[in-house]
């Protein structure tokens, strides 16, 4: 029997506040930015379904997306903006490209692609700058360079102070955005979520260093969508999206003319049921996976 995949299902949690909103009203929570890259590395065999992605499993007691896997990633912070001053330390698409292909302003592009960097950094260690804008840090596994990751995760320093202080030069031009997700109106914290893609880069390697969650795992996206983690509607909607590639190239490569779109899901009451309003293809693309990982 193909495995269930369902987007629009809902948590109990979730439609107790469905209900709640609908039988009192009252004004949407205003959503606060933030930002996640969705980590990639080749399997061990390159097979449709095959690539391998960084979950973080976050602990049952975190007041949002609690017990559930997600990609490395969190709000994003006012310091995120101190990037404009980065100048030729910043390689990759002007902040002006990355507003159009993200769909906001570009001090609100230039502050996501920060944030999603450094959050990566701080939840994994992977930091996606090197010395110059061709290369890459070869490890950050130093405790140097833990230091630094302890400094950064406490806000004692920025992301630009932390690539200043190292003569480092960002690497914007290794992430690629991939979607935005609007966190339902129903929700007590809601999040403009902007989701980029990226490789692992050759000798760096994920740590289990996060403090939100209680567990890392590099798993397969046919694992993922056959259970292997809770997931929710926009870390599951990515691994059906990249179901039918089999390394992090072809990712990428659909990746890098892409212009993200936007999900903005609404409740959907239907007698006993409640459920996550997405668009039409997100629901048919979940039918034709499960099929596919069902043959």
């Amino acid at each position: 029997m193909a495995p269930v995949l369902d987007p629009t299902r809902l948590p109990e949690k979730s439609q107790a506040h469905v209900r709640a909103w609908l039988d009192g009203g009252g004004t949407p929570a205003t959503p606060r930015d933030a930002a996640a890259i969705v980590l990639l590395r080749r399997g061990p065999v390159e097979i449709t379904g095959g690539i391998e992605v960084f979950f973080l499993h976050r602990h049952a007691a975190m007041e949002f997306a609690a017990s559930v896997a997600v990609f490395p990633g969190g709000g994003v912070d006012a310091r995120d903006a101190d990037a404009a001053r980065l100048g030729e330390r910043w390689a990759g698409p002007p902040p002006e490209a990355w507003a159009e292909r993200l769909g906001v302003e570009p001090e609100a592009a230039r502050g996501a692609v920060c944030a999603a960097i450094r959050e990566t950094f701080e939840e994994t260690g992977v930091l996606l700058a090197g010395d110059t804008a061709g290369s890459l840090v070869a490890s950050t596994a130093g405790e140097d360079w833990e230091r630094d990751r302890h400094r950064v995760e406490s806000r004692e320093i920025s992301l630009t102070e932390l690539i200043e202080s190292r003569d480092l030069v960002l690497r914007t031009d290794l992430v690629a955005p991939w979607s935005v997700w609007v966190t339902p109106v129903f929700e007590p914290r809601r999040y403009r979520t902007f989701f980029f893609v990226a490789e692992l880069p050759g000798g760096q390697e994920t740590r289990d260093v996060s403090s939100e969650s209680e567990a890392v795992a590099w798993t397969s996206v046919r694992e993922a969508l056959l259970g292997a983690h809770p997931l929710l509607p926009p870390q599951l909607c990515t691994c059906l999206e990249i179901a039918d590639d089999a390394t992090p190239t072809e990712v990428l490569r659909r990746a890098a003319s892409r212009t993200a779109p936007w999900v903005l899901p609404e409740p959907v009451v239907d007698d006993d049921r409640v459920a996550l309003g997405l668009p039409a293809e997100l629901a048919a693309l979940a039918e034709r996976v499960a099929r596919s990982l069902d043959a």
